[in-house]
């Protein structure tokens, strides 16, 4: 393909990708909000954003692995489809149930994104010329970062939180018709496709098991009961079925086989540490910056632009980097290194500290991001046939939302039950009463313009200490993606695209059947 070409089907991908990354951060500055007006405690506002990191977890494989079986441009589609009639729906939403229900469904549509988007990136663009076209990527992400968050204040504060979930429907749409005009792919070779669903159910009940359990644990029931046995153990026996049934499966949802892969097995690793530090500590920003600073939802998304502008500036100059130089693991090394220090350093903030250290912090988070995540891919597919692209990009994206679900869940647990010891030893010491914060006391999320100045200073005092703690837990998390890459063994970046090597596929398979179909002379 021409560089003209690549860039007309390319603008349909990454307009697909925009749709996914906007869906999710629109919603980011406003959830302290949502969960306030819809009378929402700690653990629904955990599990608004756990509920869509579950589904596309559990999604991205089944993705996958349809990618490698059927038409990819018809997949790109309907996964759109699905994500923009589910946010109109939760924009619907009465309740938090509701509200949960249709972030889940909305996940299944984000994890066909994740997953399509970037496989047919590496079917038009070779390993060694990705990084030429990393900065549109990196533009795509921070528009959509910094976009969704400063749009969603904005309209939160000027029309209502519910027209968030409304405003990525016309970005679907042009989607849809740019993805049609400008992406032209060889016809797919036909064939009986089987979708390995009992592998799916199997995963999905053994994950939701396990999130459930770190959910409630501690709150609901303790966490040497006869509960945390049941759950810890059914979902234990649940991995285990899963991986007796994906190795007898005919199309496997998570062929096996990857995991002899070297590179996979380190980039899946990388992948888990990295959802558990990034989306674990990220998803409660707007909580810090609402609950511990007093900020709005439209200041919230302006204050977290540095991040973002790190993951930008980053994911740019890195990529041309790696394009030029066919060489990626330093890259992804000193990554690693600024994401770890970075969120050790968020762990020492608190509701007092200065905004321009708080923003320096971020930026270095947001550059580690930037050299990290979009280079796990390259290196997995770097390494990856043409036949298993699909299901090995999907597998690496699993993990990492799998991580961020995980890390969302948890850490989530860890803030709800930090911050209502913190609440209740806070207003105990001025004398006053939990039921001064509202109806669900100290486990429902205050509305700090409504409260006196003592007990605001309370609640303010308790997330500021509680957000840090989380990144606190995040750093040591991220050091173990950081010895997963040291690991890796850097392969040479391959300069055929992944059309390209179907086609030498099929070419040399035909030349087989041929040669064993010529009578001999």
């Amino acid at each position: 393909m021409t560089h003209r070409e690549v860039l007309e089907a390319l603008s349909g991908i990454l307009l697909g990708m925009f749709v996914s990354i906007l869906a999710t951060s629109v919603v980011s500055t406003s959830l302290p909000r949502i969960i306030t007006d819809l009378g929402g405690s700690q653990s629904a506002f955990t599990w608004v954003v756990t509920a869509t990191l579950l589904t596309t977890t559990v999604s991205t494989p089944i993705w996958g692995k349809l990618a490698d079986l059927v038409d990819r441009k018809l997949l790109i589609q309907l996964a759109l489809a699905v994500s923009v009639i589910s946010s109109a729906l939760a924009g619907l939403a009465h309740s938090t149930e509701l509200l949960i229900g249709m972030r889940a469904l909305q996940g299944i549509g984000a994890g066909g994104l994740t997953a399509l988007g970037t496989v047919l990136i590496a079917d038009i663009i070779s390993p060694r010329e990705r990084g030429r076209y990393m900065g549109l990527m990196g533009a795509v992400m921070a528009v959509g970062m910094v976009g969704g968050p400063l749009l969603g204040g904005v309209i939160t504060d000027a029309a209502g939180w519910r027209w968030n979930f409304f405003v990525g429907l016309p970005f679907a749409v042009a989607a849809i018709i740019v993805l049609q005009r400008t992406l032209h792919l060889p016809a797919v070779v036909r064939r009986r496709v089987r979708i390995d669903w009992a592998g799916a159910v199997l995963l999905s009940a053994s994950i939701a098991t396990l999130l459930l359990w770190i959910t409630f644990a501690g709150s609901s029931f303790a966490w040497m009961s006869w509960q945390t046995a049941v759950m810890v153990g059914g979902s234990a026996l649940g991995v285990v079925a899963v991986v007796a049934v994906e190795s007898r499966a005919a199309e496997p949802m998570i062929p096996l086989h990857l995991f002899r892969n070297r590179t996979v097995v380190l980039t899946v690793i990388a992948s888990v540490a990295v959802g558990i530090a990034l989306f674990g500590t990220q998803v409660f920003l707007s909580q810090y910056m609402q609950l511990a600073r007093g900020k709005t939802p439209t200041e919230s998304g302006l204050l977290t632009i540095p991040m973002v502008v790190g993951t930008f500036l980053a994911s740019t100059l890195s990529g041309r980097a790696i394009s030029r130089s066919g060489r990626y693991k330093k890259i992804m090394v000193v990554g690693a290194v600024l994401l770890t220090a970075g969120l050790g350093l968020m762990g020492t903030i608190d509701e007092g500290t200065s905004f321009t250290l708080v923003g320096l912090y971020m930026l270095v988070v947001g550059a580690g991001v930037g050299m990290l995540m979009q280079n796990l891919v390259l290196a997995t597919q770097n390494t990856l046939p043409i036949t298993d692209m699909g299901a090995g990009t999907a597998t690496v994206a699993f993990f990492r939302t799998l991580g961020g679900a995980i890390g969302v869940s948890a850490l989530g647990a860890v803030l709800s039950n930090r911050v209502s010891h913190l609440m209740v030893d806070g207003l105990t010491g001025i004398g006053v009463p939990p039921s001064a914060l509202g109806s669900g006391g100290s486990t429902s999320l205050p509305d700090l313009a409504t409260l006196p100045g003592p007990v605001r200073q309370v609640v303010e005092h308790a997330f500021g200490v509680g957000v840090a703690e989380l990144f606190l837990i995040g750093a040591p998390i991220a050091l173990l993606a950081l010895v997963a890459v040291l690991a890796l063994r850097e392969v040479p970046l391959g300069r055929a695209s992944g059309l390209e090597q179907r086609l030498a596929a099929e070419a040399e398979a035909a030349r087989g059947e041929q040669a064993g179909t010529t009578p001999a002379s």
